[in-house]
């Protein structure tokens, strides 16, 4: 029963096949030792020097290309960043234009104006006796030019013609 069965009711360990500990003996007889060699000793091919080099310039083009990556995100986010502040700056300024236009449509409200001059600054209402009618001629006060008006510039004027005016 405990050759069909694979687990073990013991506490002893189970005996291994004579095939499993040959296996092993073989490969460690096939293993070999390296005994660590002079640093001079060990000669390293060209394709093997090719290999390492062009491995090293791959390494340091895919690290240039993620620095260049990196670089150019940070700058986007930067300018990002920049671009929401002055948004923010822009939305807080209108607020602030939209709540002076409200100002001036309220003080420009002729029953605010009335209160204002009559609280701060004293005024009153006119009366009929304060007011002074004038009468005006329906002459029209408009003269037209009878003279011509001619401006010289001189400093546009060159020194010939500046002359020729002197003479003629």
């Amino acid at each position: 029963m405990a050759a069909i069965n694979k687990y073990q009711y013991t506490t002893s360990p189970r005996k291994l096949d004579p095939d499993i500990q040959r296996k092993t003996k073989s490969q460690r007889q096939k293993l070999k030792v390296v005994k660590e060699l002079p640093r001079q000793e060990i000669k390293v091919s060209k394709e093997q020097r090719e290999k390492q080099f062009k491995l090293t310039l791959v390494v340091i083009a895919i690290f240039a290309v993620l620095l260049t990556i990196s670089y150019r995100n940070s700058k986007i986010n930067e300018k990002f960043n920049q671009a929401q502040s002055l948004k923010r700056e822009l939305s807080a300024i209108q607020k602030e234009n939209e709540q002076l236009k409200v100002n001036i449509e309220n003080g420009l409200n002729l029953n605010t104006i009335e209160k204002l001059a009559k609280e701060e600054l004293g005024m009153q209402k006119l009366t009929n006796r304060q007011t002074i009618y004038v009468s005006l001629p329906k002459k029209d006060y408009v003269e037209s030019a009878q003279e011509e008006v001619i401006v010289h510039n001189n400093e546009k004027e060159s020194f010939f013609d500046k002359l020729l005016s002197k003479i003629f």
